[in-house]
C-alpha cells in the first residue's frame, strides 16, 4: 500500500461502537494509547472491521491545534 499522507500508525481495533449513520473505531497503537476515529458505518462494514482487527490509522492534516488550562 503506497499512501500520501506522513503519518501512518499501525494498531488494532479495540471497540467498535455502531451508530445508525456512523461507526467510532478505537485503535489501540501501542499498550495504553488509543487513537478514535469516526467513520461510516458502511465504510466499517466494507473493511469488515470486529475487535482485534489489524489497521492503520492514517493522519493527514495541515494544522495541529494544542492547548492548556
Amino acid at each position: 500500500m503506497k499512501i500520501s499522507a506522513r503519518n501512518s500508525l499501525k494498531g488494532t481495533v479495540k471497540q467498535l461502537t455502531v451508530g445508525a449513520v456512523n461507526t467510532e473505531v478505537v485503535i489501540e497503537i501501542s499498550p495504553g494509547v488509543e487513537i478514535v476515529s469516526i467513520i461510516t458505518k458502511s465504510s466499517a462494514e466494507s473493511l469488515g472491521l470486529t475487535d482485534g482487527t489489524e489497521v492503520y490509522a492514517l493522519i493527514k492534516s495541515t494544522d495541529v491545534i494544542v492547548g492548556i488550562e
